[in-house]
């Protein structure tokens, strides 16, 4: 079945997995299959266990699998939960593309972009809480901090007054209608346009899909696992923050506070290395195939987890 997703850095996922010859990959964010599948035909010996909130990715990824039955279990769950429904026995690689498909993007009634009739952002359907009622229901000072939090706008405040302003005539209901009251102007020294970074920002909002990328950590942190290798993709810089921090953080030996005269934590609480000092991006080739893959970033690290 041809993927309506491509998926980005699979060469660079695909070659970071390479050394991995037996066991399990747990692919947190199935999607439309792209890396699974390519992860499953480079070694034979290979299982998957993979998740995804998206029903219509689920239903695509049941059909398309039909063929690896026996090497792939599938679960309908947030990657930030995944680690509360199976057993982490074997798991050696991990990988989290922590974005949004193409066909969330395209398809016209999932109200994700600019252009949309419709203004939901839901990854999940069958969730209640959309966009459409965030923009029309939440305060000004709500919306204030979302945009200048998720969106990273400095003139969060304005955008806010223009959509308060708005509602109070007519209930916003198109992504279309909400981009023209943001207007189409770019952020200044920058070629993003404003509003790209407010549907950014209500996205991250609906999906809690920082609090997710968080829970996946923690649960990945508390975990037995050991001796495997962790991919994550991101493609905004504050998920590449949480990542990149919390990497270091897990590097550390010493978790003694800085003004310690010296070590009383035993100077044993690594639970692995860095791989990548400085995250992977696309290649060229792949920039010039797929657009979409310019903003993202492939940070590696190696759990090994001595104690």
């Amino acid at each position: 079945m041809k993927s309506p997703h491509i998926p980005v850095l699979l060469n660079e996922v695909l070659d970071s997995f390479k050394e991995i010859k037996s066991g399990i990959i747990l692919d947190c964010t199935l999607g439309y299959g792209g890396h699974s599948e390519a992860i499953l035909r480079s070694n034979p010996n290979l299982k998957i266990i993979a998740c995804d909130r998206d029903d219509d990715a689920l239903n695509f990824c049941y059909e398309k699998f039909r063929p690896y039955k026996g090497r792939i279990e599938i679960h309908k769950s947030t990657f930030g939960t995944i680690f509360e429904k199976i057993e982490t026995n074997g798991i050696k690689g991990i990988l989290a593309d922590i974005g949004v498909s193409s066909l969330q993007l395209d398809l016209n009634e999932r109200g994700f972009s600019t252009n949309s009739d419709a203004l939901d952002m839901r990854m999940d359907k069958s969730q209640t809480f959309d966009a459409k009622e965030l923009i029309n229901s939440y305060s000004f000072d709500e919306l204030t901090r979302i945009f200048y939090k998720y969106g990273e706008l400095p003139n969060a405040k304005s955008i806010a007054t223009k959509i308060v302003a708005y509602r109070q005539k007519s209930k916003i209901t198109s992504a279309k209608e909400l981009a023209s009251i943001i207007g189409r102007s770019n952020l200044k020294n920058r070629s993003v346009l404003v509003a790209t970074l407010v549907f950014q920002a209500i996205r991250i909002e609906v999906n809690k899909e920082l609090n997710e990328l968080e829970n996946l950590l923690k649960h990945i942190e508390d975990s037995k696992i050991k001796d495997a290798v962790l991919d994550i993709i991101t493609f905004h810089s504050l998920e590449d923050k949480i990542v990149k921090t919390k990497f270091k953080e897990w590097e550390k030996s010493c978790i003694c506070p800085n003004s310690a005269l010296r070590c009383e934590c035993g100077n044993n609480h690594a639970i692995g290395k860095i791989i990548t000092k400085k995250p992977l991006t696309a290649s060229k080739q792949e920039l010039q195939t797929n657009s979409r893959s310019s903003c993202a970033k492939l940070r590696t690290f190696r759990i090994l987890r001595q104690k």
